[in-house]
């Protein structure tokens, strides 16, 4: 199956816009030949941590109608955002929608980078999910940056290994161009990672958002400056 990961530039704290630019993307990815579209960390509302904190209006749940612009693009898709917990802290969560608009799974970002800690409630429990005959491990960001949860994907029989992130310009892109070749060679994985291009919070997305093949070879990348889709052959 053909898997694509989309890496835009958020407008802060709107779903809306944000959705109309994702549903534009997965439009072009169905175009493309995609049956996956994989998009950045908090994607929804850009990486805008203290406005998320306090405003509730912007954590969302699967059944949100705020996300029916990306749910029928026709290609499944995996969106990053904030959402409500059993607590007073949301939750970085990801939800995949199948090609039908219909609700696959959810999952929490368990790793949380420095200041998140102080402003999102971490997840317990990994994401898994099947599509197109092929199996796959959800993880976000910082999460990559442990060898034991993506140990466990294999584990679990995942040949693909899904990354919504965010890494800036200067050190992330180094940081990046190690992160997930190195998943893929080390754990002889499929790796598809979505960044942001452009402003994102406090950092400038460095964009690059890419594919690799079992054993770190690269398989498609996008630029360090523009909106855009980019797809390869997985599986």
């Amino acid at each position: 199956m053909k898997i694509a990961t989309a890496q835009f530039t958020c407008v802060p704290a709107d779903i809306s816009a944000n959705v109309q630019q994702m549903a534009s993307l997965a439009d072009e990815a169905r175009v493309q030949g995609a049956e996956l579209v994989v998009f950045p960390e908090l994607a929804l509302t850009g990486y805008e941590l203290e406005v998320v904190l306090a405003r509730r209006d912007l954590w969302v749940q699967a059944d949100d109608p705020r996300l029916d612009g990306v749910r029928a693009s026709g290609v499944a898709s995996v969106i990053n955002c904030v959402a409500p917990t059993d607590g007073e802290r949301p939750a970085i969560e990801t939800l995949v929608f199948g090609a039908d608009g219909e609700l696959i799974t959810t999952y929490r970002k368990q790793h949380l980078f420095e200041h998140e800690q102080g402003v999102f409630q971490a997840g317990r429990c990994d994401g898994r999910f099947e599509l197109g005959g092929l199996r796959f491990a959800l993880a976000t960001c910082f999460d990559n940056h442990f060898s034991e949860l993506v140990s466990r994907g294999v584990a679990d029989g995942c040949q693909v290994h899904l990354a919504s992130s965010l890494y800036g310009t200067g050190g992330g892109v180094e940081e990046l161009a190690t992160v997930y070749p190195g998943i893929a060679k080390n754990f002889d994985l499929y790796v598809v990672m979505a960044n942001h291009v452009g402003p994102a919070g406090e950092w400038t997305g460095c964009g690059r958002s890419a594919l690799w093949a079992p054993g770190g070879a690269l398989l498609a990348r996008a630029d360090a400056d523009t909106p855009m889709v980019v797809t390869a052959e997985v599986g």
